[in-house]
């Protein structure tokens, strides 16, 4: 167990050096939504997603969206890191001509479906999901969300759908942060109570700390959490974890790092402080 946890860290870690430098020499923002996701994508690709790098397009593999598409650094980078594409693709990120869009963007193997318009990723999910119950498939369909995305009505509109029909195929995993583009979400849209707001949709729901990499482990290999109703996964998380000086902060839900600030953000992320 002490072994996988540190593969995990080591994924991680390399999910979060990766994003920094992405967005940095690309001048691009969301490197504080990639940070925070980064232990929640090192558990699904550390080995709860049944995936096939070598085989992007296997019938049978778990299907991953990643709704908040704007953050697509981080998964690039696990996507790199797990063998789907060149490590070396990553160094085209967001640049004229480049294989790596600023998006997450369909056409890279790995990449089910291009998102980045918020609350598009759940009703995909949703489609998926049922789509598979039909065709008595056993795959399963996990959908990561922004808390700021759940301002959107079309998710609300497909978490209804998705107990209605009981997609217990289905996981969405909310990256709750606690801050989206302008503020803090309490004080531009409250969602609390938000796990109840899913219960009452028929969800199976846990809350859990989204930075614990053996509980997110534990958490989502348990999904479905109910016979007959969708999980959800509330991981409360901090933004731009890892980098003590972009941590909890606003500011670096679109501002990427100047020189200074990525040289000091990788001495941290290496360990060398």
């Amino acid at each position: 167990m002490a072994d996988r946890i540190s593969e995990l860290e080591e994924l991680a870690r390399f999910i979060r050096l990766t994003s920094v430098k992405m967005t940095h020499f690309a001048s691009s923002a969301h490197v504080g939504g990639s940070l925070s996701m980064a232990d929640l994508l090192a558990a699904l690709y550390g080995g709860v997603l049944k995936v096939d790098p070598a085989k992007p397009k296997w019938k049978s593999r778990d299907r991953f969206i990643l709704s908040k598409g704007h953050a697509c650094a981080g998964l690039y980078a696990a996507l790199a890191r797990k063998g789907f594409f060149p490590v070396e693709w990553l160094e085209t990120f967001y640049r004229n001509g480049g294989r790596l869009h600023g998006h997450s963007t369909h056409g890279v193997p790995g990449i089910e479906v291009s998102t980045g318009s918020l609350g598009h990723g759940l009703p995909i999910a949703c489609g998926m999901a049922l789509a598979a119950k039909r065709d008595r498939a056993k795959h399963r369909v996990f959908c990561l969300l922004s808390d700021g995305e759940c301002d959107e009505g079309s998710t609300w509109e497909a978490a209804l759908f998705a107990g209605h029909h009981g997609l217990d195929n289905l996981v969405a995993i909310v990256d709750y942060n606690k801050i989206q583009s302008l503020g803090r979400t309490k004080e531009v849209l409250d969602l609390d109570p938000f796990a109840k707001k899913w219960e009452g949709f028929r969800w199976a729901v846990r809350e859990i700390d989204g930075h614990d990499l053996g509980l997110i482990d534990e958490t989502l290999r348990k999904a479905p959490f109910e016979p007959g109703r969708p999980s959800c996964v509330v991981a409360h998380t901090v933004k731009g974890k890892g980098v003590s000086f972009m941590e909890d902060k606003l500011l670096w839900h679109y501002r990427n790092a100047s020189a200074q600030e990525y040289n000091a953000a990788v001495v941290e992320l290496e360990g060398r402080k």
